[in-house]
């Protein structure tokens, strides 16, 4: 299972949309995982481990529903700390930062299934058929919401980018 660690914990992020949440989130997973490990019998633990994820994702979320976070940040993402590669100059860096906080915005917008998968295929590089045995449901839909999403997303990405 830790081959597939980050991969886990990036899918908790995306659904989650917090980090801490995510780390729990993360943890559950990680002892379903290990507790049930010896009745895993399919042929991709990745797909098995990212399935456990996002069903105690869901599970959290509606444990957690109705309440109410407050984030640490303003609505433009600024007050943490940011990791910014000293390889460009500060314009550069700043605008690779900016970009960066608006595609993780788009995404963020997105409706969680639409999300889950998007960030599977694009983030994960997951295939078709792990996605598939991920979120339990029929490639073609797993086709439908990438197409879909990546819609949203186009078009979100156009009207933003009107003045």
């Amino acid at each position: 299972m830790l081959p597939h660690l980050d991969a886990a914990y990036n899918l908790s992020r995306w659904l989650m949309r917090d980090g801490e949440a995510a780390e729990d989130v993360l943890q559950e997973a990680m002892v379903r995982a290990l507790t049930y490990f010896s009745s895993f019998k399919g042929v991709n633990p990745r797909a098995w481990l990212l399935q456990i994820v996002r069903n105690t994702a869901y599970g959290s979320m509606a444990l957690n529903r109705g309440v109410e976070t407050v984030p640490i940040t303003d609505e433009n993402g600024e007050g943490i700390a940011e990791l910014i590669s000293y390889d460009d100059d500060p314009e550069t860096a700043l605008l690779r930062a900016r970009e960066s906080r608006q595609v993780r915005a788009l995404v963020a917008d997105l409706p969680v299934e639409l999300r889950e998968t998007l960030v599977l295929r694009e983030f994960e590089e997951c295939s078709y058929k792990e996605i598939a045995e991920a979120t339990q449901t029929p490639i073609g839909t797993v086709m439908s919401r990438l197409w879909r999403a990546r819609q949203l997303l186009a078009r979100a990405a156009t009207a933003e980018a009107l003045p």
